[in-house]
C-alpha cells in the first residue's frame, strides 16, 4: 500500500447522497471549507433509487393541507415513537426546501400555472408528494450534484471510510482508502457529518443495491461512541420485484399505487378490503407489506411467490407520463408491459427507520464534532415511515447538520489531531489484509439469509434467538476471510469492511427485535401480536468498554402542548371523514 496522504478541511462529509450534498452546499454557503468523501460517484449515490416523490404541505392540489396535518400524519403513522420536534422541523421546513430545489433546476412536474404538482402517497390525508415522474431521487441528486459542482466543492469519489478518528471523545476526521489503488488518506476536520444511509442490504430481498446500505455508517458511529436507536424498526416496502436472484427485491415505487395501482391475489381478489377497507392500496406501508406477506404465506400468491399489482386500467400514455421508469424497468428485466399485464411483487427490505441518536435541532451525535443526517439518523419515522418523507428529511436535515457543523468549526480554537488514534486506525485496516480460507461474498450471503429468515416481515422469539446464534457463527468466520488486494483493486477489503459493519448492525437489530415484545408498525411479532403501552419507548444500543453490546430503554420525547392540539385537530378531521377505526 502507498504512503498515507493527508487532507485538511473545516468539515468532512461522509456520503454523497442527497443529505451529504445538501450539507456540503450549506457548509460552503457559510464560508467553511468542505470535502465530501463518497463510496460511489456523487451522481450515483443511493438517493437515485428513491423514485416516487418528496413531501411538503404546499397545498397545490389540496389547499386544505397544512404543515400541521403533515406533522399529524407523520407522527401518528410512526406509532408515537418519533421525536415530535424532529417531525415538526421536517413539516415546517419542507416547503422552503422544495422551492429551493426548484430554483436550482430540479425538474419537478408542474401544473400549467407553474406550481409544483402533487400526488397521493399512502396514509397522507392530502396530496402532498411532489415528484419528477417516478425518478424523483435521481432528479434531486443530479440537481444537488450540479449545484455542488458550480460551487467547486471537493469530492473524493470511490473512497471507503474505514474508521472515524476520535480522541478523548472528540471526532477530528476519518481514515479512508481509494478502492482502485489502495492509497490511504487521513481526512482531518473540525467536524464530520455522517450521511451514509441505512442497513437494509442486510436482508436477502432488499431494494438496495449490492454494495450499499450495509450499515457501515452505523458501525462507524457506534465504534466512535455513539448510540443506535430502534434498529429493529425496519421498513419492508410492500412492492419489490420477484424473479431471479439479481431482480429479487428491486423497488416497485409507491407511485404506482399513488397513481391508481390495485393489488390482487392469485384468486383475483382485491384483498386490501380485508386489511384496510377505507384506504385500500393507499394504506400505510407497514399494513400493506403485512397484507402482501399474509396473502403469500397463506397460499394466495402467484407463481413466483408474490401478489399482483395492476395499473393496466390506466391509459398507456398516462403510465408513460407518470411512471416512465417503472414501465421501462419491467420491459427491460421481464419483457412485461405494465400497461397490459399486472406486476408480480412481494415485500422487500427498504428503509432503516432507526439509526444514530442525534440532537433534534442540529443532528449532533453523542460524540463532540460528529453529526449525522439522512437515513442514518433516528428520530423522524418512528415505527413506520410515510413514503416521500425520506427525501424531505435529506434536504431539511442535511442543511441543518451542515450549518451546525460549520458553526462548530468556526468556534474551534485549533484543529485536533492524534497520532495514536490515526495509528490505531491504520493498524485496524492492516489487520484485515491476510490470506484465509473464506471468501467474503458467500459469508455476506449467509448473513443476509439469516436476517431474511429470522428477522423478516414477521418475527418470533425462537426465530430471533436462532438468528443470534447463527450470527455468532458467522462472526467467528471474520478472521479467516481472504483479503489480498491485487491489480484488480481493493474491492475485497471494502467488502470485508461492509461485512464487519453488517454484523454489528445485525446484532443491534436482532437484540432490539428481541427486546421489543410487541407488534408496532413495521415490527411484527407473531408471539406478541398487540401493541404494548409500556413499550412506547426508544430502544438504544451501545457498546461498553469491552465492546459488548447492550440495549437500553429510553422514554419517547414528550409531545409539547401546541403539537398535542395539532394531533387532536387531525383526529377530529379524521373522525368527520370516517377514517378513525
Amino acid at each position: 500500500m502507498s504512503e498515507l496522504r493527508t487532507n485538511v478541511c473545516n468539515v468532512l462529509v461522509i456520503g454523497a447522497g442527497a443529505a451529504g450534498l445538501r450539507a456540503a452546499i450549506e457548509i460552503h454557503r457559510m464560508g467553511a471549507e468542505v470535502v465530501v468523501v463518497a463510496k460511489r460517484s456523487s451522481r450515483d449515490a443511493h438517493t437515485v433509487l428513491a423514485a416516487g416523490g418528496i413531501n411538503a404541505a404546499l397545498g397545490t392540489r389540496d389547499p386544505e393541507d397544512t404543515w400541521e396535518q403533515h406533522f399529524a400524519d407523520t407522527y401518528r403513522e410512526g406509532y408515537s415513537l418519533s421525536d415530535p420536534r424532529v417531525v415538526e422541523i421536517v413539516s415546517t421546513e419542507a416547503p422552503a426546501a422544495i422551492h429551493e430545489l426548484l430554483e436550482w433546476g430540479c425538474p419537478f412536474a408542474l401544473l400549467e400555472d407553474g406550481r409544483i404538482d402533487q400526488r397521493f402517497f399512502g396514509a397522507h390525508t392530502y396530496r402532498r408528494t411532489c415528484y419528477a415522474g417516478d425518478y424523483t431521487g435521481r432528479a434531486m441528486l443530479h440537481t444537488l450534484a450540479a449545484r455542488v459542482g458550480e460551487l467547486g466543492v471537493r469530492i473524493a469519489d470511490n473512497h471507503y471510510v474505514s474508521s472515524l478518528l476520535v480522541h478523548e471523545g472528540v471526532c477530528f476526521g476519518a481514515l479512508a482508502f481509494d478502492q482502485d489503488y489502495g492509497e490511504r488518506t487521513a481526512f482531518f476536520a473540525d467536524a464530520v457529518i455522517l450521511a451514509t444511509g441505512g442497513h437494509t442490504r442486510l436482508w436477502r430481498r432488499s431494494s438496495s443495491r449490492r454494495d450499499e446500505n450495509n450499515g457501515d455508517g452505523m458501525y462507524l458511529a457506534l465504534r466512535a461512541g455513539c448510540r443506535l436507536q430502534d434498529m429493529e424498526l425496519v421498513q419492508f416496502h410492500p412492492t419489490g420485484m420477484v424473479g431471479t436472484e439479481d431482480l429479487a427485491g428491486t423497488l416497485v415505487t409507491e407511485a404506482v399505487r399513488g397513481e391508481g395501482g390495485r393489488l390482487f391475489n392469485s384468486e383475483d381478489e382485491r384483498f386490501m378490503t380485508r386489511y384496510d377497507s377505507d384506504r385500500m392500496e393507499l394504506s400505510t406501508r407497514d399494513r400493506i407489506a403485512l397484507a402482501n406477506y399474509t396473502e403469500i404465506a397463506e397460499g394466495r400468491g402467484g407463481p413466483h411467490g408474490g401478489v399482483f399489482l395492476d395499473i393496466s386500467h390506466q391509459d398507456k400514455g398516462f403510465i408513460l407520463d407518470k411512471l416512465p421508469r417503472m414501465y421501462r424497468q419491467f420491459i427491460e428485466h421481464q419483457m412485461l408491459d405494465i400497461s397490459k399485464q399486472p406486476m408480480e411483487v412481494a415485500p422487500t427490505a427498504h428503509y432503516s427507520m432507526g439509526g444514530v441518536v442525534v440532537d433534534s435541532e442540529t443532528h449532533a451525535t453523542d460524540v463532540d464534532g460528529l453529526f449525522a443526517a439522512g437515513e442514518i439518523a433516528s428520530g423522524l419515522h418512528g415505527a413506520n415511515r410515510l413514503g416521500g418523507n425520506s427525501l424531505t428529511e435529506t434536504v431539511v436535515f442535511g442543511r441543518r447538520a451542515g450549518r451546525a457543523a460549520a458553526e462548530l468549526s468556526r468556534k474551534r480554537e485549533s484543529q485536533l489531531r492524534s497520532r495514536s488514534a490515526l495509528d490505531a486506525a491504520q493498524d485496524d485496516l492492516d489487520s484485515l489484509v491476510h490470506d484465509g480460507d473464506e471468501i467474503v461474498r458467500p459469508v455476506q450471503r449467509a448473513l443476509r439469509d439469516v436476517m431474511w429468515e429470522c428477522c423478516g416481515v414477521v418475527r418470533s422469539e425462537d426465530g430471533l434467538e436462532r438468528g443470534l446464534s447463527r450470527l455468532g457463527e458467522i462472526e467467528q468466520m471474520m478472521g479467516d476471510i481472504d483479503v489480498r488486494p491485487t491489480a484488480e483493486g481493493f474491492g475485497d477489503l471494502a467488502h470485508v469492511l461492509d461485512l464487519r459493519a453488517s454484523l454489528m448492525a445485525a446484532r443491534a437489530t436482532l437484540l432490539g427485535a428481541l427486546e421489543r415484545r410487541e407488534s408496532r408498525g413495521a415490527h411484527n411479532r407473531s408471539d406478541h401480536p398487540a401493541i404494548e403501552r409500556k413499550l412506547q419507548v426508544n430502544l438504544r444500543a451501545r457498546l461498553d468498554q469491552s465492546g459488548e453490546m447492550h440495549i437500553e430503554s429510553e422514554p419517547v420525547a414528550a409531545v409539547p402542548p401546541h403539537l398535542q392540539r395539532t394531533l387532536a385537530a387531525a383526529a377530529e378531521l379524521d373522525s368527520s371523514r370516517g377514517l378513525l377505526e
